[in-house]
């Protein structure tokens, strides 16, 4: 952390009374690495990559594992508790299963506990707080990388009927444990953004309403608080990365219901970081600004920070693109049009679901001012020209292994005829699409929903490509893009 960033950060700090926990702050987030869980390092985390580390902590005697409930298709659900104060804490993760990101910030924070370092501050927060973690909800929609339970239920919006295991798991520990404060942790769209700027929502927050009328008691009022702490702490590492959902009252959905049962409820979205695919960094935050805010709870001096801070926080909008193409001179029917392209690189899971390729699509165009991307290109003076197929046939993928693929795009080839293409052969790691013998392709046309594949001139010389989605610079001397798309 620089010097300047320290000041920063202190002075809002002191303003809300809590420099105290500055120290902390600062420290946790230059030992991450330390208790940073290195088994779990992919989005796509299953149920039995976290059951050695659940029977890891069962050999501690400071850590207390208990199961609680089992999944739709039986899987064990696990509350873990540490602690001994009177504050109930509870934690619960990924009832999205295809929203891991706190998943791993909750092993992370195990670790820390687990470890001998922070002996006052650890001292202070359990002998006030008994914490509880769930960390994975919805296990069997985690093995599916999907959002909803086998049932196809949401288990966000099955607060009232609750005809999902999981769902009832969800209620009946909290009834149990009759939390003071529950974080509800989840992922959101990497295409948010912080209102009205560019920058990603990385870490979005919510004190869900508990009625129409989205009235403030005690309850929502400290889960608003304790939000306004962990904004200011991630403002130092993320600034201007966070965003507010809107509080709109859900009757169905838990973090709603919650807070009306009585527990200040934080709803914490991981959303988008460059360059950040795995979301390692995001991951990180949760983990600093989740421990930040146990401590501040511990110490109860959260209490003084003002209301009125919360409204401060920009709301969420969804204005983000991966790539965002501006003022490029697109010719259709012999006349040019000035055009805008929004493009995003949309994750298809293979059928394992432990990784995934991309298929990407154009989302919009026409103006988008209005709109931001993570990458962005001024296409002023460029003309979009249609990607060639290359003349020469082959019989099959492995006879590409020797080909000069970069070469070719660079001479404006984006395709390549492949007589015999496997089956199971999905996606092509070269940078040019592979077609089947009888595929057309067809006259470049620019809508929403096509694979955005094409070059840009300039002066007659051919400079950028895009391919797949992703921009290449032709005068690069390695052009290599993530996968290209197999039409058959």
């Amino acid at each position: 952390m620089t010097k300047v960033n320290t000041f920063i950060i202190l002075m809002l700090f002191t303003a809300y009374g809590y420099s105290q926990n500055i120290e902390l702050t600062s420290q946790l987030f230059e030992t991450y690495d330390t208790y940073k869980e290195q088994t779990l390092s992919t989005r796509r985390i299953k149920h039995a990559d976290i059951q050695p580390l659940l029977d890891n902590f069962k050999t501690k005697s400071t850590f207390k594992i208990s199961k609680v409930g089992n999944s739709i298709m039986g899987r064990d659900l696990h509350l873990v508790s540490i602690g001994s104060g009177e504050t109930q804490v509870f934690l619960w993760s990924q009832m999205h299963g295809d929203e891991p990101t706190a998943t791993q910030a909750i092993f992370d924070i195990l670790n820390f506990f687990n470890s001998s370092n922070f002996a006052t501050e650890k001292k202070e927060i359990l002998s006030k707080l008994t914490i509880h973690f769930l960390p994975m909800l919805n296990p069997d929609g985690a093995e599916l990388y999907q959002r909803r339970n086998v049932l196809g239920v949401d288990i966000n919006r099955d607060a009232l009927r609750l005809q999902s295991p999981e769902s009832q798991t969800l209620k009946r520990v909290r009834d149990s444990l009759e939390a003071d404060f529950g974080f509800n942790l989840h992922d959101q769209s990497t295409y948010y953004n912080a209102e009205r700027t560019t920058k990603p929502a990385t870490i979005s927050y919510l004190a869900p309403a508990y009625n129409y009328e989205k009235e403030i008691n005690d309850t929502r009022g400290d889960a608003m608080r304790i939000i306004v702490y962990m904004n200011t702490i991630i403002q130092n590492y993320a600034p201007g990365q966070v965003g507010r959902y809107n509080d709109d009252f859900e009757p169905r959905a838990f973090g709603d219901n919650i807070q009306k049962w009585g527990t200040s409820t934080i709803l914490i979205e991981s959303g988008g970081y460059p360059a950040d695919t795995e979301k390692q960094e995001i991951r990180k935050l949760n983990y600093v600004s989740i421990l930040s805010a146990i401590y501040t709870i511990a110490k109860g001096n959260y209490k003084e920070i003002p209301l009125g801070d919360y409204e401060k926080i920009p709301e969420n909008d969804r204005k983000l693109f991966d790539l965002k193409i501006v003022n490029a001179t697109y010719n259709l029917f012999g006349k040019n049009y000035t055009i805008d392209l929004g493009i995003n690189q949309i994750e298809v899971d293979y059928e394992n679901h432990q990784d995934f390729w991309y298929s990407s699509r154009i989302i919009d165009q026409g103006d988008l001012s209005t709109y931001f991307g993570y990458e962005t290109f001024d296409a002023t003076g460029y003309k979009i020209k249609q990607a060639k197929i290359y003349p020469k046939i082959f019989n099959s993928p492995s006879e590409l292994i020797n080909l000069k693929a970069s070469e070719l795009v660079k001479d404006g080839y984006a395709y390549i005829r492949v007589n015999s293409i496997p089956k199971n052969v999905l996606n092509s790691d070269i940078p040019l699409h592979l077609i089947g013998e009888n595929y057309s392709v067809p006259e470049l046309e620019l809508k929403p929903g096509i694979n955005p594949t094409f070059f840009l001139e300039k002066d007659g010389i051919l400079k950028y490509g895009v391919i797949n989605g992703f921009l290449i610079d032709l005068d690069s001397d390695n052009i290599e893009i993530n996968n290209t798309m197999i039409y058959r």
